[in-house]
């Protein structure tokens, strides 16, 4: 879930001429190697991550800014200031681009190409950087996923290698899951000890999302614990829809989703439709996709080659397999 966001482009000169490409492929976290294979989707942003002011979750999963490095690059080396959105100067370290947290009263201006930042982007009165809200994200142009970003500290004062394996561990087993899993369960009707039920189980998890130490998006420092007041935000009756949305905020991008949503039987519900922009730059309407999901999409076909090396005959073959493959 990386875009390409080396296509961002910035001037050179104060009148808009002699553009360079200001964000440029570095290996650490909020960058990467672009792969531009998936996008999150709007609701995403505006639904699961509705509250990005106590949970820190939103900021710990996506990559909202990105900022200059350009200087990194020896041809760019002479040229420490760029003149970005509005034509206003930019320094190393600046925000180029910031993906919005909402959408403004005042609506963003977005160009009807590329514009000048060359990736579509809007522009608002007084910013240097380019913006983009959360209803003009499409499939070129989005918040990359920070979380799973590479991990490396051998970068030294250049790019370092973007297109190497990353070092960084993947986790397979989360100490947070074995509280999601006790909470599903007393949803379904577990007796739970006392003091340990659904909501209180999960308010462990808020808890600790409601406690911040950086924020990636201000790239500062940022000590604050919200924990009293997302506890207070839970709602007093928890059923597996509020489980499955805490899961989802819990682990973006993770692969659990699909899985949580077929042992649920919740994946008509909440996947049935799903809003993005289109394929170009300056596309920023949203537009709502509607997919037939159907009973037999709960189960997977099994492999052709698999059925083909087993024993009996095409019909037993055919029997074996799943329902509508």
């Amino acid at each position: 879930m990386t875009w390409n966001y080396t296509e961002l482009r910035s001037a050179t000169a104060p009148d808009g001429s002699a553009p360079i490409n200001t964000v440029q492929r570095e290996a650490v976290q909020a960058l990467g190697r672009p792969w531009t294979r998936m996008a999150p989707t709007i609701d995403v942003i505006t639904n699961t991550f509705a509250d990005k002011t106590l949970d820190s979750r939103y900021d710990g999963t996506f990559t909202t800014v990105y900022r200059g490095n350009w200087t990194k690059n020896a041809a760019n080396s002479g040229t420490p200031t760029v003149y970005n959105a509005n034509l206003l100067p930019v320094t190393v370290g600046q925000p180029i681009l910031t993906f919005l947290n909402e959408d403004p009263a005042i609506p963003v201006i977005y160009p009807n190409n590329g514009g000048r930042s060359n990736i579509g982007a809007g522009e608002m009165p007084g910013r240097s950087d380019y913006v983009v809200a959360p209803s003009g994200i499409n499939r070129k142009v989005y918040p990359g996923l920070w979380k799973l970003g590479p991990y490396r500290t051998d970068n030294g004062t250049g790019f370092g290698n973007p297109n190497a394996g990353s070092t960084r561990p993947f986790y397979i087993a989360k100490f947070s899951e074995l509280y999601f899993i006790a909470a599903e369960a007393a949803v379904k009707g577990a007796v739970a000890q006392a003091g340990l039920g659904a909501r209180e189980l999960i308010n462990v998890i808020r808890a600790r999302a409601g406690k911040w130490r950086w924020s990636n998006s201000e790239n500062i420092a940022k000590v604050v614990d919200n924990s009293a007041a997302m506890v207070a935000a839970t709602p007093a009756t928890i059923d597996i829809n509020y489980i499955l949305q805490e899961r989802s905020r819990e682990y973006y991008g993770e692969g659990y989703r699909w899985f949580d949503l077929v042992r649920t039987q919740k994946w008509n519900e909440f996947a049935t439709t799903y809003r993005i922009g289109g394929v170009n730059p300056q596309d920023h309407t949203p537009q709502t996709v509607t997919r037939t999901i159907t009973p037999q999409h709960y189960l997977r076909p099994i492999p052709q080659g698999q059925l083909d090396a087993m024993e009996g005959t095409a019909e037993e073959k055919a029997a074996y397999q799943n329902p509508g493959y």
